[in-house]
């Protein structure tokens, strides 16, 4: 029997710890032995990430047992934590553990793990990731991160050489450097031939999304020789490249504003491969991401926005996948006619799937993970596209209240939380969101919004987010908000706004700047630029606002202007703070100045924080934590009552 009652007062089976559950998707797949290898993370223990191997047909075990965790802190996002490599004494894996930063090296089949790298002089001082066997397997190549000072971008890059024989853990000197060109480098991997060395490098105060430098050099006694730049360049993104042969590579790079595979001579000539007014690459967080697989004969495996492809180098057709999973992240292994990587779909949590190229059929390789929603709980999903002010169109993803032991009165229009992704040079896709789910089986509706400066539409919509961050996102989330009130999806007096990282502040920037919203929860947001710019963040990020807001000091007064802790009395309704204590990324010192600033000013909000959580929250307890503050909080400021979680208090 369906209950007829107010949206937002609907009971679900989808609880926080439920959700809770489901936020460590599988991801960094590798094959190696005629097995398949990848990592997970496990909330119910601590949020260490796991690393499993398996193949079709037999049930996957765990190569770390607790509490090795591969995970690193490279860039503080981190880079691909492990490789798998072929050695006399067998199949191994070096991976980075969490606690001490140190690559370790352990039995494929499990084991205790040895020390490859020298413990460090400072905790976390040396940090290693986007690890790649050598060609003789006797050595890892990868990007070394060496903290020489207190100050964030007190710090120096390598690509070095670790031996895999234990050497380099007693000895430093035995590390070999490979090259040390840019400030951020990325992907060393030698010719077939073993003559020269390729990477990528890049300078601030460019994001690797901006322009990206694709380097050659020839390899002298095992040193990387003087380099040059063979593609890429300040308004060029190369962000991932494979050898073709000795002679040649291929690059995935945007000359034309648009990601698609290029192949790249020695001597900087280059062709398209494709041409498509479509992405086929992304934004490189991640060291080691990957978006294309060459699959030999002049066939490649390409990674679109929305599916995967398969692209005829002689004749440049793209003929794209139909698979049940349309969404894959950017990690895949090959190995002959079976690719394998990360799929879902807006029914299905992500999961370690593989293609046979031969039939065009997929199958997982993992499970559903347990506390999934029913899938009879589960919100439709619509893709829209929404006109903004300067009339260029804003996508989204619509996910409407749905429940099925409950109907909302009639004329009742529920309320809605645009959800804006981090970034701010990310996207949201149409998967499975346990979070969402959350939320919609209790009446609650959500949009999910790929405002201006999103990722997978191309350069010139990333670069309408220029000079202009806390103005274009702010006005294209208020756009679709608006629009879904105006044509009676959602009521316009029951608004809400939600995001983490770039999109905490882009929930600050909205609540201090428009009326659209009556409340906003923001997750580890950036809510003063100038602290953040003045050694507020890490190297990564440190010059990252030179292109979002403009450089300093020349736009000074740009950035106190827009920033919500100078703002907060412009609050247009109360707003809740989560954030973890040990990030590097936006420290807590950003929601410290503002819960300062609010003080004594009579307006309602609230302050979560959380012991032992970095940017993005890892643990079981603490996702759940947050998950039902927010309903609570919610259910306050938008006016329903939810059943079942413990009431947020709200100062003043």
């Amino acid at each position: 029997m369906v209950t007829v009652l107010g949206y937002g007062n609907w009971t679900s089976p989808i609880s926080a710890a439920d959700a809770s559950a489901v936020t460590a998707p599988p991801h960094w797949v590798r094959a190696h032995g005629g097995f398949t290898y990848w990592t997970e993370g496990r909330p119910t223990e601590g949020g260490r990430v796991t690393l499993l191997r398996g193949r079709a047909g037999e049930a996957a075990r765990e190569v770390l047992a607790a509490p090795w965790s591969a995970r690193n802190r490279l860039h503080e996002y981190g880079g691909a934590p492990y490789t798998v490599l072929a050695t006399p004494d067998g199949d191994r894996v070096a991976f980075t553990h969490w606690a001490d930063q140190r690559i370790h090296l352990v039995d494929a089949a499990g084991g205790e793990p040895a020390p490859l790298t020298p413990a460090p002089d400072r905790e976390h001082g040396l940090r290693y990731g986007d690890l790649h066997p050598s060609a003789d397997g006797a050595e890892i190549w990868c990007v070394r991160e060496r903290i020489t000072g207190d100050r964030p971008t007190d710090l120096v890059r390598e690509l070095v050489a670790v031996p895999v024989s234990g050497a380099g853990a007693a000895d430093p000197a035995a590390i070999r450097v490979l090259a040390a060109s840019h400030r951020f480098m990325s992907a060393p991997k030698a010719s077939p031939d073993g003559r020269h060395l390729a990477w990528i490098g890049w300078e601030h105060p460019a994001m690797p999304w901006d322009g990206t430098e694709l380097c050659v050099a020839e390899l002298v006694g095992g040193t990387a020789g003087p380099h040059r730049v063979v593609a890429g360049g300040a308004a060029e993104s190369v962000c991932q490249f494979e050898w073709a042969d000795e002679d040649s590579l291929y690059a995935m790079t945007d000359p034309d504003g648009w990601w698609n595979l290029h192949r790249v001579n020695l001597d900087g000539t280059q062709r398209a491969l494709h041409r498509a007014e479509a992405d086929y690459g992304g934004p490189l967080w991640t060291l080691g991401a990957t978006w294309f697989v060459p699959l030999g004969g002049g066939r490649h495996l390409l990674r679109g926005r929305l599916g995967l492809s398969l692209l005829t180098e002689d004749t440049g057709e793209l003929t794209p996948l139909d698979l049940p999973l349309p969404v894959w992240r950017t990690t895949f292994a090959h190995d002959g006619d079976l690719v394998t990587g990360v799929a879902a779909g807006p029914a299905a949590a992500p999961a370690v799937a593989q293609v046979d190229l031969r039939t065009g059929q997929l199958s997982t390789l993992t499970a559903q993970p347990a506390g999934l929603p029913d899938p009879a709980y589960l919100p439709p999903v619509v893709e829209r596209v929404f006109t903004g002010q300067d009339g260029v169109g804003i996508p989204a993803y619509v996910y409407l209240p749905h429940n099925p032991d409950f109907t909302a009165p009639e004329g009742e229009r529920p309320p809605f939380l645009v959800h804006v992704h981090g970034g701010p040079t990310g996207e949201v896709s149409p998967v499975l969101s346990a979070d969402f789910a959350y939320f919609t089986s209790r009446g609650i509706g959500v949009v999910a919004v790929n405002y201006g400066g999103s990722s997978g539409y191309g350069r010139a919509f990333r670069d309408r987010l220029r000079e202009a961050w806390g103005v274009v996102d702010v006005r294209d989330c208020a756009t679709v908000a608006e629009a879904l009130a105006a044509e009676g999806t959602a009521d316009a007096l029951r608004l809400g706004i939600r995001g983490g990282s770039a999109g905490g502040w882009t929930t600050a920037a909205s609540l201090t700047s428009v009326a659209t919203y009556r409340g906003g929860a923001a997750y580890f947001p950036v809510l003063d630029l100038l602290s953040f710019a003045a050694g507020g963040t890490h190297d990564f990020e440190s010059r990252y606002l030179d292109g979002l807001v403009g450089a300093l000091p020349a736009a000074e007064a740009r950035y106190r202007e827009r920033s919500p802790a100078n703002r907060v009395d412009q609050l247009a309704g109360p707003i809740l703070l989560l954030q973890g204590l040990e990030d590097q990324v936006c420290p807590p010192e950003q929601c410290e100045k503002f819960l300062e600033a609010l003080s004594g000013k009579g307006i309602p909000h609230a302050y979560r924080s959380f012991e032992g959580e970095q940017h993005g929250f890892r643990r079981a307890e603490n996702i759940q934590a947050a998950l039902e503050a927010e309903l609570s909080f919610f259910g306050q400021t938008l006016g329903f009552s939810p059943a079942g979680v413990p009431a947020l208090e709200l100062r003043s």
